[in-house]
């Protein structure tokens, strides 16, 4: 299973968006260099002020172009980093991914899928009315989250738009994605 890196994006202060680059470096163990939420402890202000010292599961933020897709046939314009990831690809099914898996992307970098991004506030005060776009719930009554994953750097490398992902799934049994 494979798929394409559509976009990257980061940026060093505290902002709902980040500007797209033309590349960006994951450092191991780190996330994305001159991001705000790079780190080896969490760096999400909500989780800081519940327990600084909690490592960081959420280095890079990756969403699948095909949510904007979604989201545009309701009516609702967004662009590559405009939720806040830092990798937006196209091809996989991100969401469908179990905990766990590599994520090879571009000629060096690995990444390895922590859970499910939480959707908070901000993003109804980015476009009001997103949030139910990207958490709802399915026929059991249970929440959905469809805005991307998280994920911790496993190898760090340069990567740009156009780069591969290759996707590693691990040993079974899978365990789904849960928040993070």
């Amino acid at each position: 299973m494979s798929g394409t890196v559509t976009a990257v994006s980061s940026n060093g202060e505290y902002s709902f968006t980040k500007p797209n680059r033309d590349s960006i470096t994951l450092l191991a163990g780190l996330g994305v260099e001159g991001d705000v939420h790079a780190g080896i402890t969490v760096k999400h202000r909500s989780r800081v002020a519940q327990d600084p010292t909690r490592p960081n599961l959420r280095q890079v933020h990756l969403i699948h172009a095909e949510l904007f897709a979604e989201l545009l046939r309701e009516g609702f314009t967004v662009e590559p980093g405009q939720l806040g990831e830092n990798i937006t690809t196209s091809g996989i099914d991100l969401l469908g991914l179990p905990e766990g898996t590599l994520l090879h992307v571009g000629e060096q970098a690995v990444v390895e899928v922590t859970g499910l991004r939480n959707p908070c506030l901000q993003i109804d005060a980015f476009q009001d009315g997103l949030l139910k776009q990207v958490v709802g719930r399915d026929e059991a009554g249970n929440i959905v989250r469809k805005a991307g994953i998280m994920s911790i750097v496993r190898t760090g490398g340069e990567v740009r738009p156009g780069d591969q992902v290759r996707v590693v799934l691990p040993a079974e049994p899978h365990r789904p994605l849960e928040r993070v």
